[in-house]
């Protein structure tokens, strides 16, 4: 069924009422009701019904990759100079701008984040379609050295249509991170959101489509995984698979692209070290482990979740890390003085409780939280407290699986060796935070641990332009920078001959009259 919005996006899109997105997918220049089941998005702060979504059916989505493969080949995008295309992506983002506090808001309220972390992931967002545009319209090919009679050229095409598929605890930026730098490159995008969390994708297409590019070029693909994404990741006409989410996700989808050739780019899971080195700056340590733990709730793929500290400062360090904790404010996102939110769903909260009680299955110390706070105010929200535990060795379950959740587990140290065994003791290499003054250790212990990304004297600090990348189950592929714009091209090399003479290989057939053959006459 078509849907006639109450207020069309392409015209007015900043001016839709409340935080309701149009409940559709673009299909051929029109907003079409979902097929699929209905799935009602609910506050993670309150309980309360958001908005009921119509997911799509496995049909529509092999129906916008059609259309995506449709405008890629036959809109002109592909073959835009790149500054046209960038002019392009400059409009999504003054859209974003437009809808900074109307898209903060739907997100707050879909995944519980607070509005002040929302507003930087908007912002984010926009910068991301900027940055892009920037890269893309100074992106330079190349003539490389001759080695011969010939001139010869390395240049960049697009792919053609991308799979983007996007993780529920930071879409915005999450979508913005693969939109971007595929259309750049001159593909075609269907973007698959979370099914938790579908509403910022939507209306951020809704931007996109009031931005003027071609219909089909991009499309948001609500719906449930088990339902779209064989006919998303199995469709022939998808050329690459940008995925960021779980580690077990990620590895299925890497063996379905492997089976077709196509590329992948996958950003998944984290157990990140946080290191306190003896000499560490104690206040500016603290208030760093606690932002790289609890912020987001702790619902980060680089969050800090392990924490190794020098055995000299360790007991004093770990006891105000705990009495800090217990003075972090827990609420909804929209309350200004709130430190942590809700977790996004009350099934992903149980499963961080599980993990809580298995660390003290497995002889661990919950020295705070461990438990849903007390609050009547906060009942029908899925809030945890932040949780910090002590007394498990690095190879227990809690050490080892991604908790993805506000819990902390602390382990002392006693010298570098030992330090960066446990560190990389582990299948994962996302992250690693380094707290101390002393150049030299801090440059030795970000080359000898297994980490895309090392933090020192800060953390959870990101720019778009810097490449960010995951090491052994960590990733596959780089995102952000000039490298992730690469990652969305394919590479073909063209050669002019030079040389007039012929190459002398093989010889055009001689005419008999060519040939003197009265001395090879046979006789009998």
């Amino acid at each position: 069924m078509t849907v006639t919005p109450e207020k069309t996006p392409e015209k007015d899109p900043e001016k839709i009422p409340d935080l309701r997105v149009v409940d559709a997918v673009r299909l051929h220049g029109d907003w079409v009701t979902g097929a699929g089941d209905l799935y009602t998005v609910v506050d993670p702060a309150t309980g309360a019904e958001v908005q009921t979504i119509h997911q799509i059916s496995a049909e529509q989505a092999r129906a916008a990759i059609d259309a995506a493969d449709t405008a890629f080949r036959t809109s002109g995008w592909r073959d835009l100079m790149p500054h046209e295309r960038a002019a392009g992506l400059r409009r999504i983002a003054d859209g974003i701008d437009r809808n900074r506090e109307r898209l903060a808001r739907i997100q707050t309220a879909n995944t519980g984040k607070t509005l002040t972390e929302t507003t930087k992931l908007v912002a984010s967002a926009a910068g991301t379609f900027r940055y892009y545009a920037a890269a893309v319209e100074s992106r330079q090919e190349a003539v490389t050295p001759r080695r011969g009679p010939w001139d010869t050229v390395s240049v960049l095409e697009p792919l053609g249509v991308v799979a983007a598929i996007t993780p529920w605890n930071s879409p915005i930026a999450s979508d913005a991170q693969k939109i971007a730098p595929a259309l750049a490159a001159g593909n075609a995008v269907v973007l698959k959101p979370a099914e938790w969390t579908p509403l910022v994708a939507m209306a951020l297409m809704e931007i996109v489509v009031a931005s003027g590019l071609p219909e089909g070029l991009v499309t948001v693909l609500p719906g449930k995984s088990a339902v779209i994404g064989d006919a998303i990741t199995g469709h022939p006409a998808v050329a690459k698979i940008s995925f960021t989410g779980g580690t077990g996700a990620g590895k299925r989808i890497a063996h379905q692209a492997a089976d077709r050739l196509i590329p992948t780019t996958l950003e998944l899971g984290g157990k990140s070290p946080t290191i306190v080195c003896e000499d560490a700056d104690v206040d500016q340590a603290l208030q760093g482990v606690l932002f790289g733990i609890f912020s987001s709730t702790g619902q980060s793929c680089i969050a800090g979740s392990r924490l190794f500290v020098h055995r000299s400062i360790y007991r004093g360090f770990v006891d105000e890390l705990v009495r800090r904790a217990r003075q972090l404010r827990i609420g909804p996102g929209t309350d200004p003085a709130t430190d942590v939110g809700p977790l996004v769903h009350a099934r992903h909260r149980d499963t961080v409780h599980g993990y809580v009680e298995r660390a003290r299955g497995e002889g661990g110390t919950v020295l705070c939280g461990g438990k849903a706070p007390d609050a009547t105010e906060l009942a029908d929200g899925n809030y945890y407290e932040p949780t910090v535990i002590e007394g498990l060795a690095n190879s227990s379950d809690t050490c080892q699986e991604e908790i993805f959740g506000p819990v902390l587990v602390c382990l002392p140290f006693d010298d570098e060796d030992d330090l960066v065994d446990q560190a990389n003791d582990t299948v994962y290499g996302l992250a690693v935070g380094i707290w101390t003054p002393a150049y030299l250790r801090a440059r030795r212990l970000a080359r000898r641990i297994d980490a895309g990304t090392v933090w020192i004297n800060t953390y959870k600090q990101f720019s778009i332009s810097t490449p960010f990348s995951g090491f052994k189950d960590s990733g596959l592929g780089v995102d952000k920078g000039l490298d992730g714009l690469a990652e969305y091209s394919k590479r073909k090399s063209l050669y002019w001959g030079l040389d007039q003479a012929p190459m002398g290989w093989g010889r055009p057939t001689p005419h008999p009259s060519d040939h003197d053959t009265s001395h090879t006459e046979e006789t009998s």
